[in-house]
């Protein structure tokens, strides 16, 4: 009697669900090569700022380990949750694109206006709202996705959001984080159902828009002639660009050993943030990059995956919620690595996961924890679809005979 029972319990509890292990092991992955990277290449800064030989390896542990205690809280969380206050977030994050011009409140670093101060640290606003607009795009697709399949006017409400968004980010500057916002939203949206004809009319005025953002300020403008002949000027305006590239150059195919590169002894600006992706180039050479770019492009092709996955099994918020983020994680890493190897203008976007950074590793594990909910939900509802599927000629064969069994065994057991 117990075996039937204990099979009958395990029937009513039902699937439970399970993370895309593929993406799972690709962001282990990426964590432990930032690990290794931001000690290598923070060694020569800490010289600079006479501190510590591994203290910036000991601030990123413990950023990482608070992104990871944020990434495990996110897995426990059901989405829906999100889904319900996902305008209450929006606004949130409006807030927050605000406070950085609050006098004493808002840091300016580099020339940038872009931290808010916290006394304990300082936090980039920029990094919490990234997973916020993904969370209310994917909130607005699954109220109004007809309306979007259907209607010019159903994209005006999302697309106007991103332009909220975008204009605090041009006024700080942040260029980057604008394109950023901007080209995920699209791409969600059209990944979401929307017509490509509608989403070209939306987009056709913020073309010149972006034009005139781009050309508007002179040190934009040096950026993208240095980036299309950065060898013209390389101790002025290329300088970044040209030591990258010979960095990468110096790598070959097995690189110079790991701890060997040369550049980042204060030739390559921003070792351990914006260029450390030159510092594996160098380090580990072409094998080393090969390696990194797969890691992303695995995060990127599961996160698609289980979208195209939650879509076609009803989970629709999960599934809009993977599409996002994979977008918003791969996209920054597509332009942050363009970056390094000269094929995009220099950009302020550091390599999610591997680059130091408080604010960005935090919220890209918070992220990542997010997506990896929306996996967990989305192999929930396969299974249980996959359990509730009528049974074939062989499977009712085989159930009738574990049913003859059955009566046998609790004899015995009696």
């Amino acid at each position: 009697m117990m075996l039937f029972q204990t099979g009958q319990a395990k029937r009513r509890q039902g699937p439970r669900g399970r993370v895309d292990r593929s993406l799972l092991l690709a962001v282990l992955g990426l964590a432990c090569v930032g690990v290794v990277m931001v000690a290598s290449s923070s060694i020569a800064v800490t010289h600079r700022h006479h501190v510590g030989e591994f203290y910036f390896l000991r601030k990123h542990l413990v950023f990482l380990t608070i992104g990871l205690i944020a990434a495990g809280v996110a897995i426990r969380t059901e989405l829906k949750l999100l889904e319900k206050y996902a305008f209450l977030l929006m606004a949130v994050a409006f807030v927050l694109l605000i406070l950085v011009f609050v006098p004493h409140l808002g840091v300016r670093i580099n020339g940038a206006r872009r931290w808010l101060n916290l006394d304990l640290c300082v936090f980039q606003p920029m990094e919490a709202v990234k997973l916020i607009l993904v969370i209310y795009i994917a909130s607005y697709l699954v109220r109004h996705r007809e309306d979007v399949e259907t209607r010019f006017l159903g994209l005006f409400k999302p697309v106007m959001v991103a332009i909220v968004i975008v204009l605090p980010l041009f006024m700080q500057p942040d260029f980057g984080s604008a394109i950023l916002v901007i080209a995920v939203t699209i791409i969600t949206m059209w990944l979401g159902g929307a017509r490509s004809l509608f989403l070209g009319l939306m987009g056709l005025p913020l073309m010149p828009a972006l034009l005139l953002a781009a050309t508007s300020e002179s040190y934009r403008m040096k950026r993208l002639t240095s980036f299309l002949d950065p060898w013209k000027d390389p101790l002025n305006d290329g300088f970044q660009l040209t030591q990258s590239l010979m960095a990468i150059g110096r790598g070959e195919w097995f690189g110079v050993g790991l701890g060997s590169s040369i550049f980042k002894l204060s030739y390559l600006p921003e070792a351990h943030t914006d260029f450390i992706f030159a510092v594996i180039g160098e380090e580990l050479g072409l094998t080393g990059i090969v390696a990194v770019m797969a890691l992303f492009a695995i995060v990127l092709w599961r996160g698609l995956y289980m979208g195209l996955k939650g879509i076609s099994v009803g989970q629709h918020f999960a599934g809009y919620v993977a599409f996002g983020l994979s977008l918003m994680i791969g996209l920054q890493a597509m332009v942050s690595m363009g970056v390094n190897l000269g094929v995009l203008p220099t950009k302020g976007l550091t390599l999610p996961l591997i680059s130091y950074g408080g604010s960005s590793m935090v919220m890209t594990c918070l992220m990542l924890g997010v997506l990896l909910r929306a996996t967990f939900e989305i192999n929930r509802a396969l299974d249980t679809r996959q359990s509730t599927k009528p049974e074939s000629g062989e499977a009712k064969k085989a159930s009738a005979r574990r049913a003859a069994v059955l009566p046998e065994c609790d004899a015995k057991a009696a």
